[in-house]
């Protein structure tokens, strides 16, 4: 039988050995250092104290903190904490501290356990990471002029996960600009039951490079990446302990004011997962998406340039810890750009999206061979998106080329108009497979007069203890978007077996067939926005 890993070692394996070989050779995993309670003020940058913070059990996280200019004894401000995205440093935040502080705010921000010169190992949004987020707020109503009934949080991917865990076990966590972060950890970097192989190699990799794993992080990542089903049962386990919809109960109980923000392209927290915990929340919240990868949509801002992201991450705060009236409640909640166009459409809730559809019909039966990638692919991690947000350059196939021993193809008629792909185009199939495992990839393309697709969508599916030779119901939803077809064009289903952002499951010589038996039809259901 092929190695179910096989294709990860080609695209994961060497992420993670460059990471380690370059943090061995530069020394930049470092160690938790003791350092005094607080530096003094000459050594710091004007404006900014460095100093460091007890988190849980005593462990040194290393911070700095900006108040208002001209701040007075006895006047207090609102509060935001800002714990660091996965690998970054403290100062991560800086540019945009200044921005709040210059605002009315007190910022402190906090470099997460694990990482850096902090202490601890890092524990992925453990108790220890949100225990942490409580003790940074009870040293900052110690240490300076905040009121206690004004603390909100944010951060950008690790720091968004960390914020919003944190709201729902600190009643004191009043709002939170979640940016770029994960509801569902499982959902992120596990959907269809498939590994995410890039994503994972790469936080792995950058948490060997800059951190100190804790020994349980170590095993999952060793178990996720090599693809040991017979851990998959804990590793569930922990990252639905790691979720913030796990806690959804007590979230909406405590009744923070949630902002949620991400890109359309994140492979590393894809925007299906995000929308699904925003409908789930009961209080005032607000679910943005922008074209992208991930944290790229929030990148400039953190250079202190002009940003979409943080600008409507202030307002909110700007709402609901200091209580301006700017009209941020007032708007439609779900707020998207599209990657076609760059404009921003408002929507009452997620549902209202693609208020319409358009099926495509996957009729007859098709075999392909396993084990080889047809040319049809989601891209490169952190880099294809990329290029799609800032140069409208999408992930491309042939379509006349691709070969159809290992790719089904399925296309639609020309349209007579512009199709506004908006939401979550949804694939139902039947599958028969020769083994009792396997992988597959579904890929939504726009077509061109010359057969040449971009792609608009993908998503992987995984099996597992299937009966060889006997057929089986898949339903697969592809990553959300906002995309538009022009006139002329047709839509597109490809699927194959192999694609370099996930671990294939698929037995050497392995064959899938897919079917539309007359009591069930196949067909791919893309949602429209209304023209």
């Amino acid at each position: 039988m092929r190695d179910p890993h096989q294709s990860l070692r080609s695209t994961a394996a060497g992420t993670v050995s460059a990471a380690l070989i370059a943090g061995a050779a530069f020394g930049l995993a470092p160690a938790a250092q003791a350092a005094p309670a607080e530096r003094p003020a000459a050594a710091a940058t004007a404006g900014v104290r460095f100093v460091d913070i007890p988190g849980d059990g005593g462990t040194v996280l290393k911070a700095n903190v900006v108040t208002p200019a001209g701040a007075r004894a006895g006047t207090s401000y609102p509060a935001i904490v800002l714990p660091t995205s996965w690998a970054m440093p403290q100062i991560e935040y800086i540019a945009q501290a200044k921005k709040l502080a210059a605002a009315g705010y007190v910022v402190v921000s906090y470099n997460s356990r694990g990482f850096w010169q902090s202490g601890g190992e890092i524990e992925v949004g453990g108790p220890e990471d949100i225990a942490d987020a409580s003790k940074v707020i009870d040293w900052t109503l110690k240490n300076t002029p905040t009121d206690p009934d004004k603390v909100g949080m944010a951060g950008v991917s690790y720091g968004a996960g960390i914020s919003l865990l944190a709201a729902a076990h600190d009643k004191r966590v009043k709002a939170v600009g979640a940016l770029s972060g994960w509801g569902d950890l499982v959902e992120s970097i596990y959907s269809g039951r498939t590994q995410h192989a890039q994503a994972g190699a790469l936080l792995g990799g950058a948490g060997y490079l800059t951190g100190r794993p804790s020994a349980e992080l170590k095993r999952i990542l060793k178990d996720f990446l090599g693809s040991n089903l017979d851990s998959e049962d804990e590793m569930i386990a922990w990252g639905t302990k790691r979720s913030p919809t796990t806690y959804l109960d007590r979230l909406n109980k405590n009744g923070a004011a949630i902002l949620l923000a991400n890109a359309w392209g994140d492979t590393i927290f894809p925007p299906n997962q995000y929308a699904s915990f925003y409908e789930k929340l009961t209080g005032p919240k607000r679910l943005e998406f922008r074209p992208g990868d991930h944290a790229t949509a929030e990148a400039t801002g953190l250079l202190g340039l002009p940003n979409d992201t943080w600008t409507t991450t202030q307002r909110w705060f700007d709402h609901y810890l200091k209580g301006e009236k700017n009209g941020i409640d007032k708007e439609p909640p779900v707020q998207l750009k599209s990657r076609s166009t760059g404009g921003y459409e408002g929507y009452a809730d997620w549902k209202s999206v693609g208020a319409t559809s358009k099926k495509i019909d996957l009729a007859g039966s098709t075999t392909i061979r396993a084990n080889v990638d047809s040319g049809a692919n989601g891209g490169i991690v952190m880099l294809s998106n990329t290029l799609d947000q800032f140069l409208k350059l999408p992930p491309v196939a042939s379509m006349p080329l691709l070969p159809r021993r290992y790719a089904a193809v399925w296309q639609s008629e020309r349209a007579e108009r512009e199709q506004r792909v908006r939401g979550t185009a949804k694939l139902h199939t039947t599958v028969t497979s020769t083994k009792e495992s396997g992988t597959l990839v579904a890929y939504l393309y726009d077509v061109g007069p010359l057969g040449l697709g971009k792609l608009v969508s993908n998503a992987p599916y995984t099996f597992h203890g299937k009966t060889p030779g006997k057929p089986f119901a898949v339903d697969l939803e592809l990553f959300s978007t906002a995309y538009d077809v022009p006139a002329g064009h047709r839509l597109a289903l490809v699927v194959d077996t192999v694609d370099p952002l996930y671990v294939e499951h698929n037995p050497s010589g392995a064959q899938l067939t897919f079917s539309s038996p007359g009591t069930d039809p196949s067909y791919v259901s893309v949602p429209l926005r209304e023209q």
